[in-house]
């Protein structure tokens, strides 16, 4: 069989191409030599910013990568490890403000995080004094994140349910444009719309329910797009072979499509969780906050950790700032918690396969 000159040509460039690539550590060796440069270079140059050390590192990270793969396996190969640079060095980027806010919280929060401040409320402390403690805003931000999560976990799954499986005509294009509309609604919009209605025209007081309320319409589209996104990816192929078995539609959407995605649907409603765990402007306006400890979140005003946190600071004075920053780090903790367990109920429902 012959052979052409451009097939002996291709195959001499791909044979020099695997002689020259570079050895797996070579990444590693340039992201240490760039380090070293950018601290170098950062400290030379009088540069107070550890930011700054770490962005010189970065430039120089890829840069370091474009030269060096360009000189031993061509431009080819090198504007390929360029592209992978960029990724690793965008992801760094991303992950600077997370760790510089995780840092922070931790250093300054655990200055009061113990069993006084986690089991005590605010109950005859002064706002300049040391001391008091967060367990009332515990127990309101667990009441209220628990309610409106009871609401509108049903209610979202089953309206991505029909949308999904059943909506078909005009019902489900007008969902779809309210649930897109809800999705970008301010917080601020959701309780001034719960004060007016059930407040003020309705009568009934402040308390932690009527802020579960507004959580609840920023909860609901959240949990909306991320179930109708997960029942999407369910192939069709299963639905298919189970109405072919004789089984019913309700039936195959309870025991195929919702197992199926239960794992992508869980993880929506923890985002959703997480959501409106920190959201401040609507429990301002509705449970109006309280100093004591109210388990009742139907009756009289209630605080809550965003809550806590605004007031805390608004005073003003050392005290009331580390317990702003104990209250921070206690809410990263509980979402963390939630995330966690979530994850784990998520694999225990998942489907099991036979592959290991």
């Amino acid at each position: 069989m012959s052979h052409t000159a451009s097939d002996l040509d291709i195959r001499h460039r791909g044979s020099a191409i695997a002689r020259n690539r570079l050895p797996r550590w070579t990444p590693l060796a340039i992201a240490a030599g760039a380090v070293v440069l950018g601290i170098a270079i950062g400290a030379g140059a009088g540069l107070s910013s550890h930011i700054q050390w770490g962005l010189i590192a970065l430039i120089l990270f890829v840069a370091g990568n474009y030269v060096v793969t360009r000189a031993a396996d061509g431009p080819r190969q090198a504007k390929d490890r360029v592209a992978t640079s960029l990724v690793y060095a965008c992801f760094i980027l991303a992950i600077i403000p997370l760790y510089s806010l995780i840092e922070t919280t931790v250093a300054k929060g655990a200055k009061v995080l113990n069993g006084t401040f986690l089991s005590h409320s605010m109950s005859g402390v002064l706002g300049t004094q040391p001391g008091g403690g967060v367990y009332h805003a515990i127990i309101g931000t667990l009441e209220q994140v628990g309610i409106a999560t009871i609401i509108a976990v049903p209610v979202g799954v089953f309206t991505a349910i029909y949308l999904v499986e059943y909506g078909k005509g005009a019902l489900a294009k007008v969902i779809t444009f309210f649930v897109d509309v809800m999705t970008g609604i301010p917080s601020i919009v959701a309780g001034l719309f719960v004060l007016s209605f059930w407040i003020l025209i309705l009568g009934f007081g402040f308390s932690g329910f009527a802020g579960s309320l507004a959580l609840t319409i920023l909860m609901m589209p959240i949990i909306v797009r991320s179930t109708e996104e997960m029942l999407k990816l369910v192939p069709n192929e299963l639905r298919e072979a189970s109405y072919a078995l004789g089984v019913p539609k309700w039936r195959t959407i309870v025991s195929i499509v919702l197992p199926t995605s239960i794992g992508g649907i869980i993880t929506g409603v923890v985002l959703a969780i997480a959501r409106i765990a920190g959201e401040t402007a609507p429990v301002l306006l509705l449970v109006f906050g309280s100093q004591v400890i109210n388990n009742d979140p139907f009756n009289g005003p209630q605080s809550s950790l965003p809550f806590y946190i605004y007031e805390q600071y608004n005073l003003g004075n050392s005290a009331s700032y580390d317990r702003a920053w104990g209250a921070a780090l206690v809410l990263i903790i509980l979402v963390m918690i939630l995330n966690l367990i979530a994850r784990g109920i998520a694999r225990w429902k998942a489907p099991k396969t036979s592959g290991r």
